[in-house]
């Protein structure tokens, strides 16, 4: 028997349906939330990503804004530029489509966000609150979207040994923070970690974000397990794949899919963080669930 499908694109359509009931709440009081994504460069995944955004944004009766610069733009000019959106009292999110190119600080360029409109969660500001124990603030979208899924299948987090395989800024270390918050026993692996079986073959939810095409095999997995998949590639044949081979599902009890897991939250909770920039910047109350 495979294993059960934790179904992104379903959970991400019942938050849309609640996003759009609130976004015409806010707009019939003279708010009408606004997401402006910053692309540098004509990256054709990222450009692919940002239509997305800004098409599920419209999608729930928001506004959405895609500033296009060259790859060549300069990176003072760039940081001028997010500052202004930053200061622009139109504007109540703000993301810049990553990677950016080589001559470019990301570093830089995310500092120049104003914490109150860093919907991605990436600013100094949201994350030192996130590692302070926090989760009130912006808090990473994919994250926060893993922690969505879960709890939307009752799938229990607290007492549970979760393994996150990737320590990224984006994905692994905030993923490790919000499960620990839930009262996980958290263990975080990464490419100076030596054989990740001996850990994951002992864990109750294995997130894998390492960002290599079919990674992790049935061989790194307890049976029963909860994997959840974020990465997204390009197989041989054009098919969207991810970090998990697809043989994992023949032991995992829960599993998510690529695509339709992970990748449909990360954009709802993008939009939410949205609502929840607009709300709070106006000194609206936040709704249950926020």
């Amino acid at each position: 028997m495979g294993a059960r499908t934790i179904d992104g694109r379903t959970v991400a359509e019942r938050v849309m349906e609640e996003l759009r009931q609130e976004v015409a709440a806010l707009r019939a009081g003279g708010v009408w939330p606004h997401l402006t994504v910053v692309l540098v460069g004509d990256d054709p995944a990222s450009a692919t990503y940002v239509r997305s955004k800004a098409k599920k944004a419209e999608a729930v009766g928001m506004r959405s804004t895609v500033v296009r610069l060259p790859a060549e733009v300069a990176e003072a000019e760039l940081v001028a530029r997010v500052r202004a959106l930053s200061d622009d009292p139109d504007v109540d999110g703000v993301i810049v489509q990553l990677p950016l190119p080589p001559h470019i600080d990301e570093a830089a360029v995310i500092e120049a966000i104003d914490p109150a409109k860093d919907v991605d969660g990436f600013t100094p500001e949201n994350a030192g609150r996130l590692f302070r124990g926090d989760a009130s603030g912006l808090v990473p979208c994919t994250p926060k979207g893993i922690v969505a899924l879960l709890d939307a299948y009752d799938i229990p987090i607290a007492g549970r040994h979760a393994v996150v395989v990737g320590r990224s800024n984006i994905v692994g270390r905030p993923a490790a923070q919000l499960l620990l918050m839930r009262d996980a026993a958290v263990t975080m692996l990464h490419s100076r970690s030596g054989p990740i079986g001996r850990f994951t073959r002992e864990a109750d939810i294995v997130v894998v974000a390492v960002g290599k095409k079919h990674f992790f095999g049935p061989e790194f997995v307890k049976p029963g397990a909860v994997v959840i998949d974020v990465g997204i590639h390009r197989d041989e044949a054009g098919h969207l794949v991810g970090d998990v081979h697809p043989a994992v599902a023949e032991v995992a009890e829960w599993l998510t899919p690529v695509p339709g897991g992970v990748g449909p939250m990360t954009v709802a909770m993008l939009l939410k963080n949205t609502v929840l920039a607009a709300r709070r910047r106006r000194g609206w109350r936040d709704v249950a669930g926020a």
